[in-house]
Order: structure tokens, then C-alpha cells, then sequence
């Protein structure tokens, strides 16, 4: 059969939203160790550190729903770029702040441009692959987020140096580099998104309430599980220095743990496919959770640097499979007209995390330890294992919701928004590893 002559974004669309995902995640991974030793080097103590991490988490928090609206009847490249100068910007600007809320204000736009992009990213992913491909897709979507962890905290820890109280200056200038890394991301978003495949056809008329996409099966425990997988990873981020600082361990030596876990993460998804084939979904996504747990709780132990390095890698691996199983299981449980929507609920609980987990670590490392808040994240990781125990439930099982025409979307059902010949365009995408070309739930 022949096929009908491409108009759409070619065969690198997907590797070009990863490298354009791996500057941004890289400048974010540089910057969130870099916020955190200049808060110190500004007098901050341990709580402050988590307000300032927290306050990068809370202005997406009231604006993911409104901006996973639009994206469901509109375009999702513009967030892109959007998103780019937003965190650049909040880089460069946390750079040359001289007080703790101007460090807080400016964390707080890195954060919702991360937010812009990821969402953007997010739902062209879900709009442009076919339902076999979703999982490969999204996981070789956030291998470009892992690659912007493995760089950038290698990059703030060989910036980064507390010697002879230059701590300040030189986590600016990691401040500031990491703004200039998140600009090379803008030169691939170029022919990223399908220009057939706008919007979900549904005027603004047909919203698909918030209730009824939190109501559909699957939904709750795949925004849970991802809230406690991504605060874990966001803590480690954040608060590992601090660590570091009580125990004597230096900066690039931070850094190296930071990107040693974050390399065991991408190993993870490279190998998600055969892991699934394996394990299943249910025993796969338990057991990463408990273990990751189990781990982060050993992080508050007193060990040496090369047992610690065992454990973050272990944990690395482990935490490398909630996200991308919680995107799919949200696309495919979510109605159809509400799936950009969906994921934005998605990042909202994420960013829930992000607020509550720092500001609750912080007020436990004042009052207990700085090691104390990984405890906390241990029972977070255990709880999720138990949601993921439990399954996901029937796709379908959910009746339609109030003021739509269809009720959830089949696990085989091809989205509306993508037309027929986009999923050739997604077939072709760029050069990903075979062994993620499977229909197991990816990673993320």
C-alpha cells in the first residue's frame, strides 16, 4: 500500500523534542543544586532552602489545569519556546539575585517555564504517536529529561566550589551558565508538531470536568504515584547538597552522586520494554516503588561515599519507571477530549510534591536532621507501591463524563486529535533503541 506524501513535522520529530528536552532538563538540573548553594551562601539555613525549593513548584501549581485547557483545543508547540525563555530567564536571574525572595521569586519561574514545556512536550507526544507507540514514544521522551539530569548536576558540581568563600560567586556563575544551556534548546523546536493534528476538535464548549477525568480508574493512582516518584528525585536534587555539606563531601563529588543516579535512570528505561515482558506492569511498578523507598530511607544512614553511590544508583534505577507508566496509564484512562487536561492534572499533583515534600523536609531537617526528610520520602515511595499493587482497573470501566459524547478512551483507541497519516509520522520517529519497541508502559 502506498503511502500518502508526509506534510507532517519528518522523521527526527522525536529525537529533536529530546534534545530540545535534554538542554532544558539539563539547565533546570544544574540550576535547582546551584539555587540551593547560593541560598547557603546568602545565609539561608536548612528551612529556607526548602521554601526556596518549594516556591519552584508553586506558581505551575495554579496554572497547569488553565494551560492543559487550552493545549486541548490549540497548539501545543508555542509552550515550548515559552518555556525555554521562562527558564532561562529564572537561571540567569537567580544568578545575580542578592537576597533570598528575589531567589525564591525567580526559582518560582524556572519552574513554570519547566512547566510550559512539559506540558507542550507532553501532549504533542500523546497527540502524534499511535497507540502502539505511546510507551516507546514517552519513554524515549523522558531518557531527554534523564540526559538533563546526568549533565547537569556533573556540570554545577564542576562550576560549584565552596573554597575559600567563593560559594556565592561561583554558584552564580553556575547560575548563569545554566541559562545559557537552556537556550541552545530552542535551536531544535523547529517542525515539531503536526500542523493536521491541532486541538482534540472540541470547542470550548465541551470541557470535560475536572471531576470526571480525577473520576476515571487509573487517573488517581498514576498522578499519586508520579507525585511520589518525582518528589523523591526532587529532593534528592535539592537537598543531597545539604547533605553533602553535614557530612563533608564536595560539591563535584555531589554532583557525580546526582548524575550517577540519573545515569541508572536512563538505563532503566532503555531496558523497560524487556523488564515488562518479563515482570508485567503490576509486580514491575510495585517493586520499584518499594525498593526506591527502602533506598531513599537508607539515604539518611551515615555511610561512606562508595556505598552511597550504590544506593543512589540502585534508587536511580528504580525511580526510572514511575513516571513513564504513569503518563501512559493517564493518556489511556483519560476521556478523549480531556488527555492534555489529564496530564496537566498530572503535573499539577506533581507540583503539589514539589511544594509540600521540600517545605515538609525543610521543617523536619530544622527540627530532626537534614537526614530525616528521606525517611519521609521512604513512607511516600511505600505508600505509591501499594496504589501500584492494587492495578490500574479496567480501561473503559468508567462511564462517560457528564456533557461529553463518548466516555474514556479505549487502551486501543486512536486518539481524535491524530489523524490517520500522523501515525506514520510517529512510526519514523528519529533513532530510538530497540529495545524500548514494545507495548509495555514506558517510563518517565
Amino acid at each position: 500500500m502506498t503511502r500518502s506524501p508526509r506534510t507532517g513535522p519528518g522523521r527526527g520529530w522525536l529525537l529533536r523534542l529530546v534534545i530540545a528536552f535534554a538542554f532544558a532538563q539539563g539547565a533546570v538540573s544544574m540550576a535547582r543544586p546551584a539555587v540551593s548553594y547560593r541560598a547557603l551562601a546568602l545565609g539561608a539555613d536548612e528551612a529556607a532552602v526548602g521554601v526556596i525549593a518549594g516556591v519552584y513548584a508553586l506558581l505551575p501549581l495554579f496554572v497547569a489545569v488553565p494551560l492543559g485547557r487550552r493545549t486541548d483545543h490549540g497548539r501545543c508547540a508555542p509552550l515550548l519556546p515559552l518555556g525555554v525563555l521562562l527558564i532561562s530567564g529564572g537561571c540567569a536571574l537567580s544568578g545575580i539575585a542578592s537576597s533570598l525572595p528575589a531567589m525564591a521569586a525567580w526559582s518560582g519561574v524556572m519552574g513554570l517555564g519547566h512547566l510550559c514545556f512539559v506540558i507542550g512536550a507532553q501532549s504533542i507526544v500523546a497527540r502524534q504517536s499511535a497507540p502502539a507507540d505511546q510507551d516507546r514514544n514517552f519513554g524515549h521522551f523522558t531518557i531527554g529529561a534523564s540526559l538533563g539530569q546526568l549533565i547537569g548536576p556533573v556540570a554545577a558540581g564542576a562550576l560549584i566550589s565552596g573554597q575559600g568563600g567563593t560559594l556565592g560567586r561561583t554558584s552564580a556563575l553556575a547560575l548563569l551558565a545554566s541559562a545559557a544551556g537552556a537556550a541552545v534548546a530552542l535551536t531544535s523546536l523547529w517542525r515539531i508538531e503536526h500542523r493536521r493534528a491541532k486541538g482534540s476538535g472540541a470547542g470550548p464548549g465541551h470541557k470535560v470536568p475536572v471531576r470526571a477525568i480525577l473520576g476515571a480508574r487509573g487517573v488517581p493512582a498514576g498522578i499519586f504515584i508520579s507525585m511520589a516518584v518525582l518528589s523523591a528525585t526532587d529532593i534528592l536534587t535539592a537537598y543531597l547538597p545539604v547533605v553533602g555539606e553535614h557530612r563533608s563531601i564536595a560539591p563535584a563529588t555531589v554532583g557525580l552522586l546526582l548524575s550517577l543516579r540519573a545515569a541508572a535512570t536512563i538505563a532503566c528505561r532503555l531496558v523497560m520494554s524487556p523488564l515488562l515482558r518479563l515482570l508485567g506492569r503490576r509486580v514491575l511498578l510495585t517493586t520499584s516503588c518499594l525498593l526506591a523507598g527502602l533506598l531513599c530511607a537508607g539515604v539518611a544512614l551515615p555511610v561512606s561515599v562508595p556505598v552511597l553511590a550504590v544506593m543512589l544508583a540502585v534508587l536511580g534505577f528504580c525511580l526510572g519507571v514511575g513516571q513513564p507508566l504513569s503518563m501512559t496509564t493517564v493518556v489511556r484512562a483519560a476521556p478523549d477530549r480531556a488527555r492534555s487536561t489529564a496530564l496537566a492534572l498530572r503535573l499539577t499533583g506533581n507540583r503539589l510534591g514539589q511544594v509540600a515534600a521540600p517545605a515538609a523536609a525543610g521543617l523536619i531537617a530544622g527540627a530532626v536532621g537534614v537526614a530525616a526528610p528521606f525517611a519521609l520520602l521512604g513512607v511516600f515511595l511505600i505508600g505509591a507501591a501499594g496504589l501500584g499493587l492494587r492495578g490500574e482497573g479496567r480501561p473503559g470501566a468508567t462511564a462517560a463524563p457528564p456533557g461529553t459524547e463518548s466516555g474514556l478512551a479505549a487502551p486501543d483507541t486512536v486518539p481524535t486529535a491524530v489523524p490517520q497519516d500522523t501515525q506514520d509520522t510517529t512510526a519514523e520517529s528519529g533513532p530510538v533503541p530497540p529495545t524500548a519497541r514494545n507495548g509495555a508502559e514506558n517510563p518517565g
